[in-house]
């Protein structure tokens, strides 16, 4: 491994434990964390329970972002608790109002050559600026906050060669638009995507940032881009040039995989309803009758992006029918839309601006009507995501979203040349843009004396029980393919102020799916002790969010049984104890229902021993059938679930420390005492 990509260098510098072959569990260094309050309340709450001290990151920021419609106290307690207990352990915090935590995190403090994690799926935005970033459940973050490593499997790296120069009117969502059609939602499962080739001086890093986000959408570890020449410009327009060192690939390295993209080539795409996989040529689908367009969130959130649309739609009126929505990236964005003209623009066409924040992205405001198309620049369109319940949301770039405003229906933006006599506008980038940075708030250099503030709706972690030995449960669901953390605990406004509040979140748990589930739940566990779910392949897709873990957990969540599991959601599950089977036999899918019993014998001992595990199965008639499943965590990770978790296994080493520094402490008084 003479001659490195970049993505093996990021890993070599930072390798802790394993070896760098694809599909080995490795554990590396990190450098930086990312919280968002959607999440993070709980990351918190695990630093609260991990008895914490202080971050031992180089830098960690929590960031509110999501919850920010103050319709009750919920979400305005939310905000103080985690104002204090950022505080309390050493971390940034960005103020309500300051802007999406991935792209204000790229201004602000990314830096090209570290690692980070994120309590957000969609942290590998960051590897615009040439970082190995990867999102994950809020219990890993948690521990690298503590100065854990962060474990993954190594995965295989797959190159991307971009060649060519980009059409007027294709801009860089249509290059990940292009990616998502070609490998879908599970088509980066186990890879991390590295761009390279002379096509990449056509992207800016923000127009890298665009890709890089929804690489989430691929199911990518994370994604890559060199830190160069295009990088260097970035972070001197932020006035952070100081920060900026090259990393680029050697010459004549090698990627486990390959593939090419000749960006002549591209055309304007979109993602039909309701996968980010279901993409189509703009074309296949143009004169459809729309009722919104949603410009913004983390998946273009550059100056460049609400230009484009401003300069698009400037002197002009959006159709009345449409709802025109502007979700601004940060207070930064705003700044520099005011200058440039481009807010005027927008709000002279018709644009209802919003605050900075993720809003409509999550479904916390922007729901569209029923029975319409929403056109949005953002990341994901799973069922009901948006608030809606029979939602019909389209993914696709600034300048379609742009051209379908003006005419109420999905148009391809090149028509406009004939429509308006209108040429493409090329967005001109400054060598230093506005900066703002007054809602960042810097962390003491002691909090060990603040107090975390808890509104009532702030619960803090009940303990968790270790794995059981043997259990007699109830197959409470049944599920498909592709099954993602939305449909397993939803969304939106009505849901997000209880991530902070367990009990009352979990009574969401797998509604839109089957709205009988947490009843039925509740029964199972007070007869049975708990239950299992079943589904087939990428079993919660999508979401960083543990919630979707943790809360059918608390309601005696013990397995699941899949034949594949999305990476994020497969490490969540083992952080809280549940275990993560899978078919042997995917035939053995179908012999198992909802509503059937199931028996497991020997559970510790086997998980411990890598057994297969036997699954009986006791259908509603008495009939009996088996099969055998396995799971693939490592040593490590059995060790965890088999404790019930991380909290329970980082809870139990740090009072070994503890006890280890009260021996040293004895031991050096008694040395004292014999030399005087």
């Amino acid at each position: 491994m003479s001659k490195l990509n970049v993505t093996q260098k990021l890993i070599k510098e930072h390798l802790l434990q394993g070896e760098m072959t694809p599909g080995k569990e490795i554990g590396i260094k990190i450098d930086q964390a990312l919280l968002q309050d959607a999440t993070g309340t709980l990351v918190q709450l695990e630093l609260e329970a991990m008895g914490l001290d202080r971050a031992k990151t180089e830098v960690a920021v929590q960031y509110v972002d999501h919850n920010l419609l103050q319709t009750d106290f919920k979400n305005a307690d939310d905000h103080a608790f985690l104002l204090s207990a950022s505080q309390r352990f050493g971390i940034w915090y960005s103020r309500p109002g300051n802007g999406v935590s991935h792209p204000v995190h790229m201004e602000r403090f990314g830096k090209p050559g570290k690692t980070m994690v994120g309590s957000d799926s969609h942290t590998p935005a960051a590897g615009s600026l040439g970082m190995l970033a990867i999102g994950t459940g809020g219990l890993d973050v948690a521990a690298a906050i503590a100065g854990q490593p962060y474990f993954v499997k190594m995965p295989q790296v797959m190159g991307v060669k971009l060649t060519g120069k980009m059409p007027d009117w294709v801009s860089a969502k249509d290059v990940i638009l292009e990616m998502l059609r070609r490998y879908d939602v599970k088509g980066g499962v186990g890879k991390v995507i590295e761009y390279y080739g002379p096509g990449l001086k056509e992207l800016s890093a923000m127009d890298r940032h665009v890709i890089a986000n929804m690489g989430a959408e691929l199911g990518a570890t994370t994604t890559v881009f060199p830190s160069d020449e295009m990088t260097r410009k970035f972070l001197k327009s932020q006035g952070r040039e100081e920060d900026w060192t090259e990393l680029v690939a050697d010459e004549g390295c090698s990627y486990d995989l390959e593939d090419e993209i000749v960006l002549d080539d591209l055309i304007p795409l979109i993602a039909k309803p309701t996968s980010p996989g279901n993409v189509v040529p703009v074309r296949e689908v143009e004169g459809l009758e729309i009722g919104q367009v949603v410009i913004g969130s983390s998946a273009n959130p550059g100056v460049r992006d609400f230009w484009v649309v401003g300069a698009i739609v400037d002197g002009k009126a959006t159709r009345e029918e449409v709802s025109f929505d502007v979700n601004p990236t940060s207070r930064q964005v705003i700044q520099n839309l005011i200058a440039n003209k481009g807010f005027e623009k927008l709000i002279a066409a018709g644009a209802r601006f919003h605050q900075s924040g993720c809003m409509g992205c999550i479904g916390m405001g922007q729901a569209p009507a029923s029975d319409t198309i929403s056109l949005r620049t953002m990341p994901r369109n799973f069922p009901s995501r948006s608030g809606t319940e029979d939602d019909q949301v389209y993914l696709c770039s600034p300048e379609t979203a742009a051209a379908s405003a003006l005419t109420g229906k999905i148009t391809d933006p090149r028509d406009l040349e004939k429509l308006y006599d209108m040429k493409y506008p090329r967005y001109e980038y400054p060598e230093k843009e506005l900066i703002n940075t007054m809602m960042l708030v810097a962390p003491p250099e002691n909090g060990s004396e603040v107090e975390l503030k808890k509104g009532p709706n702030i619960k803090s972690l009940p303990y968790i029980e270790p794995l059981r030995e043997a259990c007699d449960i109830p197959v409470l669901l049944k599920m498909g393919d592709n099954v993602s953390t939305d449909e397993i605990l939803r969304a939106g406004a009505e849901v997000l102020p209880f991530r902070s509040n367990l009990p009352e979140i979990s009574k969401f748990s797998y509604s839109v799916i089957d709205d009988t589930f947490y009843d039925r739940a509740q029964e199972a566990k007070d007869h049975y002790g708990g239950h299992v779910v079943v589904a087939k392949d990428n079993y919660a897709q999508g979401s960083s969010r543990e919630h979707a873990a943790l809360a059918p957990k608390y309601l005696g969540q013990i397995a699941v049984i899949a034949n594949s599991y999305a990476r994020i959601a497969w490490q969540n599950l083992v952080n809280f104890g549940i275990l993560p089977l899978e078919f042997i036999d995917i035939a053995d899918y179908d012999k198992i229902e909802q509503g059937d019993q199931v028996n497991l014998l020997n559970l510790r001992e086997d998980v411990k021993n890598r057994n297969n595990i036997k699954v009986t199965v006791e259908k509603p008639n008495g009939q009996r059938v088996e099969f055998e499943t396995r799971h693939t965590m490592s040593d490590r990770q059995i060790q965890v679930l088999l404790k019930g978790g991380i909290i329970n296994e980082f809870k139990e080493q740090l009072k070994n420390r503890e006890v280890g520094a009260v021996k040293e402490n004895t031991v050096t008084d008694n040395e004292r005492k014999q030399v005087k």
